[in-house]
């Protein structure tokens, strides 16, 4: 279904009562709406269905709450999670007082990123292919009161529940740094993953994969492939509601936090990125690696900008309990072939020029992939515009480099506010070309400090596990 017209025939034909409406807000989770199916028309997918922006966060206030959301026809699929038949459609946002598109919308803003792209002349398509890890937890308890304050998980995987009475415990606990990726019974969360990955597949996800990760405790990884900017954003959160609910009927629950377990592995995603002109891989070349000059200022743009970047797309203060040496995490800002100690990977992908792309290891799913994949591609297309050499690969282990020789490797900023306050002093590559608005930052900025940094200096630990253990 790609036309209003194809998704009014098919609410008729099949009789379908309701309409699932989901957009996205500015931290990241998918918000709905669900309506009787004759409130839909022709103008839904135009002017919008209307609803109050107010109570979204980072939004309107409410003395100018009236907003729309426009129905994109190119998003429809049943909701397999939902009793009665609905159908689930995906919407941007626009102001209703104008007409224009809202400049706070993730989704609009990640549209305007592909505009500018073409407008640069640079390309006319940009790829994303992000690999986002999660945990699978069997048990989450967690509280800030007067008197106490704690987070606890639990799972039967997780090697601290190696003489725990399970009556009876059978053994088969993945050891720490050892869950990639052991066999069944070690591997215990064969069939979930499997229901997970052909959900994805029945609501138009282009699966490829799933297996366990690196940590004890239930990480895991599915895989789907690479998509055009917006599409693959949609589907990325497609596969996080997927993954959720899935879990949830199985008794489990799942998150997206970068670090729920001290001292093994955190969950990242890896985001493969490549730009096309006319139906050509433009990243493909003879330097370094089979690479472009295109392609090393891209990643010049990368480099340059990641302290900033990272505002965005490491979000949130847990992410930066997983940028830390030891744990595969890319601290280093740096580019190699194949090197995953590397902030910057280019995969060994073979002579297919197609298949040529480069992956920035740094962000994490707590991003919202809009805005994200939106950021990504501005700091490339200045590196690009601007010729921004990245310098010379560094093909080693960099965790085995000496203190002098690290030293003078340039590393990832140490907490969010350190990452916001680069990203106050660096964001005109999001803002000159119009993508971002002064005001988007400015708000993204406020936000981030009023509602996480701030309150995080206040109140202990297990503050910060409640605010991102459901992102």
């Amino acid at each position: 279904m790609t036309t209003p017209q194809e998704i009014l025939k098919k609410i008729q034909d099949e009789k379908i009562e309701l309409i699932d409406l989901k957009f996205i807000d500015i931290p990241g989770t998918w918000q709905h709406l669900t309506l009787y199916h004759n409130q839909i028309d022709e103008s839904s997918f135009t002017d919008g269905v209307p609803f109050d922006g107010s109570s979204i966060r980072g939004w309107k206030a409410i003395n100018e709450s009236d907003m729309t959301m426009v129905l994109d026809p190119n998003t429809a699929w049943i909701d397999p999670f939902m009793e009665v038949p609905t159908l689930s459609i995906v919407c941007s946002i626009k102001e209703p007082r104008t007409g224009e598109w809202y400049d706070r919308c993730p989704r609009v803003i990640a549209q305007k990123a592909v505009d500018y792209l073409v407008s640069t002349g640079i390309g006319d398509t940009v790829f994303f292919g992000p690999e986002a890890e999660f945990f699978i937890f069997d048990n989450v308890r967690f509280d800030q009161t007067a008197n106490e304050g704690y987070y606890h998980v639990d799972s039967i995987e997780g090697r601290w529940n190696s003489g725990k009475e399970e009556g009876p415990n059978l053994g088969y606990k993945p050891r720490f740094k050892e869950g990639y990726f052991p066999v069944a019974p070690t591997d215990s969360l064969q069939d979930i993953r499997t229901e997970m990955l052909l959900t994805m597949a029945k609501l138009g996800v282009p699966i490829e994969k799933h297996h366990h990760e690196v940590a004890t405790g239930g990480q895991c990884e599915l895989g789907f492939r690479f998509g055009k900017l917006i599409e693959a954003a949609d589907w990325l959160l497609i596969y996080k509601y997927v993954i959720k609910n899935v879990a949830w009927k199985y008794g489990k629950t799942v998150t997206f936090m970068p670090k729920p377990l001290f001292g093994d592995n955190g969950s990242g995603m890896h985001t493969h990125q490549s730009i096309w002109k006319d139906g050509q891989p433009l990243f493909a070349g003879n330097q370094y690696a089979g690479l472009s000059e295109t392609a090393l200022y891209y990643i010049g743009g990368l480099l340059k900008h990641a302290p900033a970047l990272l505002g965005i797309t490491n979000p949130s203060t847990n992410s930066y309990k997983r940028l830390v040496p030891g744990y595969e995490a890319p601290v280093n800002l740096a580019y190699s072939q194949g090197n995953r100690s590397a902030s910057i990977r280019i995969p060994l992908s073979g002579d297919n020029p197609k298949a040529k792309r480069l992956e920035f290891r740094c962000p994490d799913a707590t991003s919202n992939p809009y805005l994200a994949f939106a950021a990504m591609l501005c700091a490339g297309i200045d590196g690009i515009k601007n010729k921004i050499h990245p310098g010379e690969p560094l093909d080693k282990n960099i965790y085995e480099l000496s203190p002098e020789e690290l030293a003078k490797v340039p590393s990832t900023p140490g907490s969010l506010e350190l990452a916001l306050e680069a990203l106050e002093k660096d964001h005109a590559f999001l803002t000159e070309s119009g993508v971002f608005t002064e005001d988007f930052i400015e708000n993204w900025i406020d936000y981030k400090l009023a509602n996480e940094v701030k309150p995080l200096q206040l109140r202990p630990h297990p503050y910060e596990f409640y605010l991102y253990y459901d992102a």
